[in-house]
């Protein structure tokens, strides 16, 4: 394809293709514009910073739906969303773990990074509910994995239901480790599904300590299904672009509060 004459147009025609597709790579633009790489980047990084759309490795995806609208997310581009954020929270999240400890994991592509980094432990007990975790979770051949049963969910890849409680019931664990997708001071902690709240609800119950993992595009949001107030969590992990005013009205409750710096994507 020729090259399109101006920023402007060509701006607008990759907010067209996202509008049209979840997500685009930087390759495919530059072949369908004819540019270059740099080209690329410096259009999405403007759009970027415009909030016209997320930037990702490689490439960019469609804002999420702000609509108010029940509409869960796929785990794919989910994983996408705030990437940098959730690699820094999910590495220090895993230094926080202490050898010969049980631990929870919850669904979610934050607690997935925390699978990804606990090669500095040698034993470690790990109960989860997520496919994809316990799947990664198999490299640590040291480690105790445990996949609680249940039904599947196909937007999460995690187990719900009775089946998935009655099994949790009979673990205690040291800590939990709980990706939020809403955090709300007065409103507490929610999210999009009923049987996802009822199996977090749980995983609380048997844990003795609850380690809350999320960006901060997570605060201030409200959703469909109550989980549990804030004073229930004793930790928070998220990163340094956290509102002031919720940091000072967590480390107000006596919550262990650490911020860490998003990781850069080239």
């Amino acid at each position: 394809m020729k090259s399109i004459g101006s920023a402007k147009e060509r701006r607008a025609t990759i907010l067209q293709d996202l509008n049209e597709n979840p997500e685009i790579s930087i390759e495919s633009m530059c072949k369908k514009f004819n540019v270059s790489e740099v080209t690329i980047r410096k259009d999405l990084n403007i759009l970027h910073e415009r909030n016209l759309l997320l930037r990702t490795r490689g490439g960019a995806i469609r804002l999420p739906n702000t609509n108010g609208k029940n509409n869960e997310t796929s785990l794919k581009l989910k994983g996408l969303y705030n990437f940098k954020e959730k690699l820094a929270i999910g590495k220090f999240a895993a230094s926080l773990i202490r050898d010969g400890e049980t631990i929870l994991l919850d669904s979610g592509t934050t607690t997935f990074e925390i699978a990804k980094n606990l090669h500095h432990l040698k034993h470690l007990t790990v109960i989860t509910n997520a496919l994809d975790t316990a799947i990664e979770l198999l490299k640590y051949k040291r480690f105790n994995v445990i996949l609680l049963g249940g039904h599947l969910r196909e937007v999460s890849h995690s187990t719900v239901g009775p089946l998935a409680e009655s099994n949790l019931k009979v673990f205690y664990c040291d800590k939990l480790f709980l990706g939020v997708d809403s955090f709300n001071i007065e409103f507490g902690l929610s999210t999009h599904d009923i049987e996802e709240a009822n199996i977090n609800q749980t995983m609380f119950s048997m844990s003795k300590e609850v380690i809350a993992v999320l960006d901060s595009s997570k605060f201030n949001k409200r959703n469909f299904v109550f989980i549990a107030p804030v004073n229930k969590i004793h930790t928070v992990v998220t990163d340094n672009n956290i509102p002031s005013n919720i940091k000072t009205q967590i480390k107000s409750m006596n919550i262990a509060l650490y911020t860490v710096e998003p990781l850069s994507i080239p």
